[in-house]
Parts: structure tokens; sequence; C-alpha cells
């Protein structure tokens, strides 16, 4: 199973009562990708991390293979929710991917 983790940090100009919406987009239309990307398994969308942490929200992906990832990056789909949904709103994206 390979997995796929990204965390985002809004940008500074986004008001605080905004935040819940964008987030709830977000993880809408993300997880809705599941079925419609080939390869990618599952999608959980983390929208309250505790106090601790250093980004303000974090998609975990699965994937069968470290291939599928590359088509998920580049499929039509998710070029279409991140554009629409994610990069307008955020900045300092972390990724992280490993097998286990």
């Amino acid at each position: 199973m390979i997995y796929h983790i990204v965390m985002w940090q809004f940008k500074e100009e986004i008001e605080a009562d905004r935040k819940p919406e964008l987030k709830a987009a977000m993880a809408e239309n993300l997880c809705g990708l599941v079925g419609q990307v080939p390869g990618l398994l599952s999608a959980e969308f983390v929208t309250h991390p505790i106090p601790s942490s250093t980004h303000d929200m974090a998609l975990v992906t699965t994937f069968a293979k470290a291939e599928d990832i590359a088509g998920y990056s580049s499929h039509p789909a998710h070029q279409h929710v991140a554009n629409t949904y994610v990069r307008p709103f955020v900045h300092n994206r972390a990724c992280l991917d490993f097998e286990m």
C-alpha cells in the first residue's frame, strides 16, 4: 500500500470565518475523487489537526502502487479540484509519500 500525504497552511489573507467552509469544500471534492481517478483507493481529509500541528489541514490518500501517484497528480479531475478548491487558498504545501 502506498500512502500520499499532503499538508497545507491557509494563506495569511484568508479570513478565519471562511476557513471551515473552505476546508469542507476541499474535503468533499478531494475525497470525491475516489472512483474517478484510476489507482486512487481511498482519501481522508483532516480538518481538525491537534494544536501541536504545523499545518491547517491534510489529505491522506492510498494507492496500490507508487506509479499511481503520478497519474493522480496529472488527472484532469484532480487538476480541476486542486485549481478550484485548494491552490487559490493555501501555501506552504508539504508532501510525504511512503509504502507500508
